[in-house]
């Protein structure tokens, strides 16, 4: 029996609960929970990475560097088949051919090395789902041991019983012709089986993004919201959630020294308050600075890290994260416990405040605003940003950009059951939601300017302090938001975003344009919502 992780075929801490329910036989070496420095050990020996200066350990994960949604599939049966929104991003997938891909999976593996981490998805013991992940490359188990939550007492570890099973082969492709995938990569939900087949694809965001998408099929069941939204903590125990697409700067603002970091990424919000889903981070790190992000940056230096497609020196090994030659999606996983500021049990309290970000290109919307609950579900359907010129070969303009819910690609149910289940929190727990707009001011990219970051701090931290309690507001004429007159730190007249335009007429324009997109991209949810929910959009 191997101890070390180096040879042998199987570890020390191999679970009672075996792979017979897989039918997999014929195995080669099968290690079963290994500790992250036996995973190193792997790692280099199999020359799927480099050891870096100071620690972490680099990787490349070929031509996918990022997320593959087209390639992603729900295996459409019986037992759910009436719970799924069905669409371009729940796309259904034949049980048949599941079965035959999974039958050549199967073949494939004989003879195989494997790598199993047994884990949670889930901080909340009374919510966590049980999880085997089985991986044929050795830093794929170290990133699934970053990211979820560890089982710590190794007797609970070797009686450990999953309830799902994720298998993430990267050098098993599909033949489209074959198995009716899109391409060679694959992400197949089998819901009835209980098993998520990844493969094609190196990128390990898909391990993870599949674990948080089998938790919005399961949680609103439970009356609990299923978020992609970081979390953090005040002195108090005061609660606040961030909800941003890429580029609102989530992660940033979320990663404030004098609050503690609940999650970065994944949280339920149940009966009981909120709860991490994962128990570690997965940040983007090109072009991290030192002194913007110290703690985050920090982390890129640290035993446990994968720099995923990060360049380093070939000679000194010195990550340079400033380097985009492999992607400018460059990641860093990493255990939470990397960072010094964190709530260890990754839990708190119902919210006190719910942010949402929003990087307006168009400089039309407010710094910051306040929503009703009725606003709160209308912006939270729309999950608004503006992606900017140059960011995506034929952008020459800045266009507004939908993912409902701030997380369309990870939602089985119709994006109503989130809505309406963040509609019924906010109201019984009298939570504060606010609009806060982290892009342009004084007109649209390329004439106005971005934000400061230091008048955004200002501002978020007056809302969450409650220091706008008493302040008086205005109402938007366009979109009817609620817009603070004045704010510690910050000049009234950035406030009001037409006041920083000069050209008036301009920002007219814009701004009913903006509003238009708004009301056009809702046309789709107005028959799942309440007729407050529908007027809650702009007014003009």
């Amino acid at each position: 029996m191997d101890t070390t992780g180096i040879s042998g075929h199987t570890s020390a801490n191999e679970g009672r609960y075996g792979l017979d329910y897989l039918n997999l036989k014929n195995l080669n070496n099968v290690y079963w929970n290994l500790c992250t420095a036996a995973l190193y050990e792997r790692i280099v020996q199999r020359r799927e990475g480099l050891l870096s200066h100071l620690g972490p350990v680099v990787v490349k994960t070929g031509a996918y560097t990022g997320r593959s949604p087209n390639d992603k599939f729900i295996v459409k049966e019986p037992g759910t088949e009436k719970k799924i929104s069905w669409g371009t991003v729940n796309r259904p997938f034949k049980e048949t051919q599941f079965k035959n891909l999974w039958n050549r999976v199967q073949a494939y593996l004989q003879g195989d090395d494997i790598f199993i981490q047994d884990c949670y998805i889930g901080t909340d013991k009374n919510h966590q789902v049980p999880l085997r992940i089985i991986t044929e490359y050795a830093w794929h188990s170290l990133f699934a041991r970053n990211m979820f939550v560890n089982i710590v007492d190794l007797e609970e570890l070797k009686n450990h019983v999953p309830d799902y099973t994720i298998i993430d082969l990267p050098k098993f492709h599909a033949l489209p012709e074959l198995d009716g995938t899109n391409s060679e990569a694959f992400i197949l939900v089998n819901l009835a089986e209980k098993l998520i087949l990844i493969g094609g694809t190196s990128y390990a965001g898909e391990i993870k993004k599949s674990a948080f998408s089998l938790m919005n099929f399961l949680l609103p069941e439970k009356d609990i919201l299923p978020m992609h939204c970081s979390a953090n903590v005040g002195v108090e125990g005061d609660t606040a959630l961030f909800f941003g697409l890429s580029g609102t700067g989530k992660t940033t603002l979320s990663a404030d020294l004098t609050r503690a970091l609940i999650g970065d990424d994944e949280h339920g919000w149940s009966d009981d308050g909120v709860f991490n889903f994962e128990g570690g981070c997965y940040a983007k790190v090109i072009r991290l600075s030192e002194e913007a992000e110290p703690s985050i940056y920090e982390t890129t230096r640290r035993f446990g890290t994968i720099l995923e497609n990060v360049a380093i020196d070939s000679y000194c090994r010195k990550p340079d994260l400033n380097d985009s030659s492999f992607t400018e999606n460059t990641r860093a996983s990493y255990p939470i416990s990397h960072l010094d500021n964190i709530v260890p049990e990754g839990k708190g309290e119902h919210p006190k405040n719910v942010i949402f970000l929003t990087a307006d290109a168009f400089g039309v919307l407010p710094p910051l605003s306040k929503l009703s609950p009725a606003q709160a579900m209308y912006h939270f359907l729309l999950g608004y940003t503006a992606k900017i010129a140059g960011t995506e070969r034929g952008i020459t303009e800045p266009q507004a950009t939908f993912s409902t819910c701030f997380g369309a690609p990870f939602m089985p149910h119709h994006p109503s059951v989130y809505s309406r289940l963040l509609g019924n929190k906010l109201k019984e727990h009298g939570s504060s939601t606010w609009l806060v707009n982290t892009g342009w001011t004084g007109g649209p990219h390329g004439t106005g300017e971005r934000i400061s970051i230091k008048y955004t701090r200002a501002l978020l931290n007056a809302a969450i302090e409650g220091k706008l309690d008493d302040v008086e507001f205005e109402t938007d004429p366009i979109f009817g938001l609620q817009i603070p007159k004045s704010c510690p730190g910050v000049p009234s007249e950035i406030l009001m975003p037409r006041n920083t335009w000069k050209d008036k007429t301009g920002y007219d324009k814009k701004a009913k344009e903006l509003a238009s997109m708004f009301k056009e991209s809702f046309k789709q949810y107005e028959e799942f919502v309440t007729p407050e929910v529908v007027k809650a959009g702009p007014l003009a």
